[in-house]
């Protein structure tokens, strides 16, 4: 269901967005700080460039916006809601899990924002293998 060729997987996991076949990213794990946001150029399989122009990626600080809110509300509501603590315990919740999430919430947010001007094409899959 959210296999390869999915735009849900390329989110996820960080691949290439038109052929799924490697992650965008330099370094796989996102809490490595310094190497966080750090793409390669060019997909080494189906030659794709991630940076379409410069500053594309200014435009994730959007989704990032509402990527957090996700979290947080999701955060509010097992907290609040579900586990019934108090709305201070909440809301220091809230801010714990978002600092933690930081690195990935920045990632997810770039993978979205890719994903919306590019989608999986199969002929370059089927191309190199």
């Amino acid at each position: 269901m959210f296999g390869k060729g999915n735009k849900i997987y390329s989110i996820i996991t960080g691949a290439c967005p038109k052929c799924h076949q490697e992650s965008m990213y330099v370094e796989k794990n996102p809490y490595i700080i310094s190497d966080t946001l750090k793409i390669h150029d060019n997909c080494s399989h189906c030659h794709t460039k991630y940076r379409m122009e410069p500053s594309f990626f200014f435009g994730s600080m959007y989704v990032s916006y509402g990527v957090g809110i996700a979290f947080a509300v999701a955060t509010f509501i097992i907290s609040y809601v579900l586990l019934e603590s108090s709305l201070l315990t909440a809301f220091i919740v809230i801010v714990v899990t978002l600092l933690i999430l930081t690195p990935i919430i920045m990632r997810l947010s770039r993978n979205i924002w890719i994903n919306l001007f590019m989608s999986y094409d199969e002929s370059l899959v089927k191309k190199k293998n």
